[in-house]
């Protein structure tokens, strides 16, 4: 029995692996009933693909994740001022290397000024800012890979 897990274990691998170069993601996760497996890699220096397995989790798990659910406020990606990464791709903090980033924390921006540039598929897509207010923080690096809906900034 145990083989017969291993081997559709192993063919789930492949086949995520598979999923990941035809879709040209860099990470992808599946889980159901007690295994989780995740399949990742670098998109930059030629590394090679990272997989993951795990089994079911510990029994502490859930225990160990409670402080967590108790303070939703420090989750950025429920934060009301979020903004949200409208695309998967290289996140640039400046127009061009060298150059000043759009914004820093502490700044005011409008609604519609240019704040990011999302690069996707040799393309530079200008993130404009959803509202007014002030910069409170900033979740990503600058050449950092995106994925849609990521958490980018704060405004508040």
């Amino acid at each position: 029995m145990a083989d017969k897990k291993q081997s559709v274990d192993k063919e789930l691998i492949r086949d995520l692996a598979s999923l990941l170069n035809e879709t040209d993601l860099t990470e992808i996760e599946v889980e159901q009933d007690n295994l989780r497996i995740r399949v990742s890699r670098m998109n930059r220096g030629g590394a090679a693909p990272q997989m993951v397995y795990a089994g079911a989790p510990p029994a502490s798990a859930p225990a160990a994740a409670s402080p967590a659910a108790a303070a939703p406020a420090a989750d950025p990606a429920r934060h009301p001022g979020m903004v949200p990464s409208p695309m998967v791709g290289t996140l640039y903090r400046a127009s061009a290397p060298g150059s000043k980033p759009f914004v820093e924390v502490g700044d005011t921006v409008k609604e519609g000024q240019t704040i990011l540039i999302v690069e996707a598929m040799k393309h530079m897509n200008e993130v404009a800012s959803p509202r007014s207010g002030k910069i409170t923080s900033i979740l990503v690096d600058d050449g950092q890979p995106v994925e849609y809906g990521e958490p980018l900034m704060i405004i508040e």
